[in-house]
């Protein structure tokens, strides 16, 4: 049997009403309706795409609460709801020139100290006042960061080094 998640990680998405083939499409198309319609006082506009739309079915509108040590640092309660980052396209839209992808908010960390965003190879990023983190390949694996508390690797761009 393939094994999505580590037990922790399963027990504590499955506390929060996450089950195998979760997929809440109507919700994570209303989502995409409000993001895809928002434009900024600039004139910034988010990105939608087929990673980010799967991301929202499976996992929006779960609130995963934790607290205490976890194997590198604390473990971090999140909420996914992309509406979290409905004002930020201009934010999501430099990182993601960047990065040469799209990014799409996908919900927050740490009662909104930072923005969970993902790319359109849903591959899972975190924004925060220190900077970029990178939580993982996957929504999966990032989930699993965040639920048993690894470290993220901190995004370096060619303009830090100088």
């Amino acid at each position: 049997m393939d094994v999505r998640f580590p037990a922790d990680a399963a027990s504590a998405l499955t506390k929060a009403g996450w089950f195998p083939g979760r997929r809440l499409l109507p919700r994570a198309e209303q989502w995409a309706d409000a993001l895809a319609g928002y434009v900024s006082p600039e004139g910034h506009r988010h990105a939608v795409f087929p990673a980010a739309v799967e991301a929202w079915a499976e996992f929006g509108g779960l609130r995963v609460d934790l607290e205490g040590s976890g194997r590198e640092l604390a473990r971090t309660a999140f909420l996914i709801d992309p509406l979290a980052g409905l004002y930020q396209p201009r934010t999501l839209g430099d990182l993601g020139r960047c990065l040469e992808l799209p990014l799409a908010p996908l919900g927050l960390e740490r009662d909104g100290q930072a923005l969970l965003v993902l790319d359109a190879l849903g591959r899972v990023y975190s924004l925060d006042h220190t900077g970029e983190w990178f939580l993982g390949q996957t929504v999966d694996l990032a989930l699993t960061a965040l639920i048993i508390g690894t470290a993220p690797e901190r995004l370096r761009f060619y303009a830090d080094a100088l």
